[in-house]
């Protein structure tokens, strides 16, 4: 059974954490990741930076930007993590943007992911109906869940299609607005956690966007299985050492 899967049986809210591959130092990225495990982190998101990244706020686009200054391409990713399932037990995801999987080459991409031990991938620009068509037999072939967004906007039809094509968790995209962080959410947003939680789908949510603190996280999961944390997490790793990443943590669980 995939990774993720294992993980959303377990009895607990799950904490997955962004961070961007290739920041703020080219050669971060496996030490990042093992603290995120030793701090109790549940999955982690491993973001290949973009020179175009669309969905992503002011502090996310600056480490896409910094990463590439730095160095970082998506083969390099793929040496960096050659052996991290030695080391390392918890689901890992790429999170990218479709552009930079398309020019490596899409099987090419996939085989690589099922060599260093990828369990799914997050492509926001993506289409659902190309998905379908193109590429949902190439995943399944390579082991690899495609997780989808919706957002606010979303509609029902749309959903409950997205959700007889998805095998693990939805990201739920907590506003129709670019990532980055708030103070708390709107009752309007808790309304809608609360609607996607009555739909029952077969696929529990995780919800991304504007989670930053432990008060987020917990209103987050009220009706959710687990959410993300990204632009929160990259500011701290910005202005912090990556020894310190254990503090972070543990502030939100």
């Amino acid at each position: 059974m995939n990774r993720i899967n294992i993980k959303l049986q377990e009895d607990k809210k799950l904490l997955s954490i962004y961070f961007t591959a290739g920041y703020p130092n080219l050669n971060d990225t496996i030490q990042i990741i093992s603290e995120l495990e030793k701090s109790g982190v549940d999955m982690i998101e491993i973001g290949l930076p973009f020179s175009d990244p669309l969905a992503d706020g002011p502090t996310i686009q600056a480490s896409s930007t910094q990463a590439l200054q730095n160095g970082m391409t998506t083969e390099l990713l793929f040496q960096q993590l050659a052996n991290i399932r030695e080391t390392v037990q918890i689901p890992l995801l790429i999170m990218g943007y479709f552009n930079p999987m398309l020019q490596f080459g899409m099987e090419k991409f996939c085989q690589k992911c099922q060599e260093v031990g990828i369990d799914g991938l997050i492509i926001p620009d993506l289409p659902m109906e190309i998905f379908e068509t193109e590429y949902l037999e190439l995943f399944e072939q390579y082991g690899l869940k495609n997780i989808f967004l919706i957002t606010p906007q979303t509609s029902k039809e749309r959903i409950l299609k997205i959700d007889s094509l998805s095998s693990s968790f939805i990201y739920m995209v907590s506003s129709s607005s670019v990532t980055g962080n708030q103070s708390g959410f709107s009752e309007i947003q808790e309304q809608y956690f609360e609607r996607m939680a009555y739909l029952n789908l077969k696929n529990p949510q995780i919800v991304g966007f504007g989670i930053s603190d432990k008060t987020t996280f917990q209103q987050a999961t009220k009706h959710q299985k687990g959410a993300i944390i990204g632009s929160a997490f990259i500011k701290f790793i910005k202005n912090n050492s990556v020894d310190s990443i254990q503090n972070f943590i543990k502030n939100i669980l």
